[in-house]
């Protein structure tokens, strides 16, 4: 191949795995915004602001609890931060795993490595970086429970669905896959 083609053919699988991670990226921060906001309010009778509140609550400490608006853009950027490490994880996983692309080429794989990755996310972040930042071990009461299962289908299956379905593909555009 020659270096004017090759470099095209890199430049154009860049341009595909950005697409793709951020197509990801921002499935997943909706996603678990909507989850995470609903729980709260809904289950746990909180506002939405409270919630966004007490993630920031784990850079700014106790007093984001009531930090109004600029805490809540915190904790709402914080998410965002969590929601593409989580996609770019997962994104790098696929490409360097033939095996996981094949799990996820179908429904049933698809739901297999949602019920692993999502609840991976939750367990990395609540017993690794949470009590990093807060000097706090985790409590595993109900409402750990609640998130660690919650992560399989509002986590791990919207981040596992958006990063498997390939990027919209021009007919000279390459495959992801590794030759």
């Amino acid at each position: 191949m020659a270096v004017g083609a090759r470099n095209q053919h890199i430049g154009r699988m860049f341009s595909l795995v950005r697409q793709r991670l951020v197509r990801t990226w921002l499935t997943i921060a909706a996603v678990d915004c909507v989850f995470a906001t609903t729980l709260g309010v809904a289950a746990y009778k909180t506002t939405a602001a409270r919630v966004w509140e007490g993630v920031a609550s784990v850079l700014m400490g106790p007093g984001a609890i009531n930090g109004g608006a600029p805490a809540v853009a915190v904790g709402l950027l914080m998410h965002l931060a969590v929601a593409f490490t989580g996609a770019l994880v997962f994104l790098l996983l696929l490409g360097a795993s033939a095996g996981l692309r094949r799990l996820v080429s179908n429904p049933a794989g698809m739901l297999v490595a949602a019920a692993i990755y999502g609840p991976m996310i939750w367990l990395v972040m609540s017993v690794v970086v949470i009590p990093h930042f807060t000097g706090k071990p985790p409590t595993f009461a109900y409402r750990w429970w609640v998130q660690l299962v919650g992560h399989i289908p509002f986590v791990g299956l919207p981040i596992v669905i958006a990063a498997s379905r390939p990027a919209p593909l021009s007919s000279e555009a390459p495959a992801l896959e590794p030759a």
